[in-house]
Formats: structure tokens, C-alpha cells, sequence
């Protein structure tokens, strides 16, 4: 599976994790046809790994905190260059009970492109989420078919701030948002409970709102403040709209 240089062989090798989880979006489903996996570390090639489970992945599967196992494999030490995934031709969305096909010719000739600023020690062992923003990646043409034009971002252990909580009454339809410098992350919490999850989030001072779907006779809810510290959970608790 490792195709690295003489260099990066003395140095080592590191037990990566990779985990897929998902931002939220308004619709039934989302297939994503992931067939493998590229790392390249600066100073060594391409290392090509397949998934787990190379084909679909329902990634509406994946809110709240869910996530599942993308691959895990030794990769060389050092510091990470690039992540692609490369997709196969089995993409689609349902929405309304109605199944459409994703265009994503770029993304199966040369990847989805991610940026990852993490180093690797040797010996050592890491977790990474790849986060595919569901809502921003589907595009709705003129002619009424989808386009995946992908937003994914990754993430690890050492920079993983996290939002969670509650949202009532659970009819609200409600939509949480989550704001810290130029990033804007989002959840719909679970039609059981209410339970909202967002992880990923920059260390900092971090703004959280929520909006009520569209007609709602509920008000919109806003706090501000709120300090984000990576490797620990800010518990929001209930948060309950009201009229």
C-alpha cells in the first residue's frame, strides 16, 4: 500500500485513522461512490489506499457526531501534503422520494482536493474526519438535475472544537449554525430528540444561532461568546424556541 522514498522510510511510519462524517443537507439521501483514497506526504509519492468498504456511502448517514470508518493504514512520518478522494460514477440524491444522478466528472478523473495542516510522528497514532458538507456540495441546475461540486474539509483530534446540545420543540424544523472567524458550520438536530452535534470547529470565540424553518411562528435564538478549546465539548443544553 506505501509507496514512499529512501528518506521517509528512516523515518518511520504513523497508524492513520480516517473517518467520514457529513454536514447536514435537506434532502432524503446522498450517495457518494468513494472508491479509493490519495495521501501524499511532503517528500514521498502518492500513497493509494481503498476504503473499507470501497462504493456508496449514504452520507446522510453521518450528522451529529456519527461517523464512520473511511480507511486506516501506516503512513510515512512526516507532514501531510494533500488528501484526494477519488469518486467512481454511482452519485446520487434523492430528494422528495425522488432519486437523481450527481455530475462530478473532475472529481473522478483527478479527486476531491483537501487540505490538511497535521505532521505525523513516527509510531505514532492519529485520528482524521473528512467532513462533506452535504447542503453546500449540491448544486440544483436550470433544468431541475444536480451537480456535485463538493465542499469537503478535514480535521483531526488536535483540531476538533465542538458545539452540541438540544433543540425544542422538535416540530420547529430548526437549523443550528455555528460561526467562528470566516467558517460558518451547520446541524439539523434529530427529529427524536432534538440532538445536535458540530465538530470541527477552530479554536476561539464562537457565535451559535438558530433559525426556525421558513414559516415558523417561532423566533430565532443567538448567543454570542461562547469559547471554543479544542479536545473538549461546549454543552449548550436545551435550547427552546419560542413564539
Amino acid at each position: 500500500m506505501l509507496g514512499a522514498c529512501s528518506k521517509t522510510d528512516e523515518n518511520g511510519t504513523a497508524q492513520v485513522t480516517v473517518r467520514l462524517t457529513d454536514g447536514p443537507a435537506a434532502y432524503d439521501h446522498v450517495y457518494i461512490d468513494i472508491q479509493k483514497v490519495e495521501v501524499t506526504m511532503e517528500g514521498s509519492s502518492a500513497v493509494n489506499i481503498a476504503p473499507v468498504r470501497p462504493g456508496i456511502y449514504d452520507i446522510l448517514d453521518f450528522r451529529n457526531g456519527l461517523d464512520t470508518l473511511l480507511f486506516r493504514a501506516n503512513l510515512p512520518a512526516g507532514k501531510v501534503g494533500q488528501i484526494r478522494l477519488i469518486l467512481g460514477t454511482n452519485n446520487s440524491v434523492v430528494a422528495n422520494g425522488v432519486s437523481y444522478p450527481l455530475n462530478t466528472p473532475s472529481a473522478q478523473e483527478s479527486g476531491l482536493k483537501l487540505n490538511l495542516h497535521e505532521s505525523f510522528e513516527a509510531n505514532g497514532a492519529y485520528t482524521i474526519w473528512i467532513d462533506f458538507d452535504a447542503a453546500k456540495s449540491i448544486v440544483v441546475t436550470g433544468n431541475g438535475s444536480y451537480k456535485l461540486k463538493p465542499v469537503i474539509r478535514a480535521y483531526s483530534e488536535t483540531t476538533n472544537g465542538q458545539i452540541k446540545g438540544y433543540v425544542l420543540p422538535l416540530t420547529a424544523g430548526a437549523t443550528v449554525y455555528a460561526a467562528s472567524g470566516t467558517d460558518t458550520l451547520s446541524a439539523i438536530p434529530a427529529s427524536a430528540d432534538g440532538y445536535f452535534k458540530i465538530s470541527g470547529i477552530p479554536a476561539g470565540t464562537c457565535k451559535v444561532w438558530v433559525n426556525p424553518a421558513a414559516g415558523s411562528t417561532l423566533l430565532p435564538f443567538a448567543k454570542t461568546g461562547i469559547q471554543v478549546v479544542y479536545g473538549t465539548q461546549v454543552d449548550l443544553g436545551t435550547i427552546t424556541l419560542v413564539p
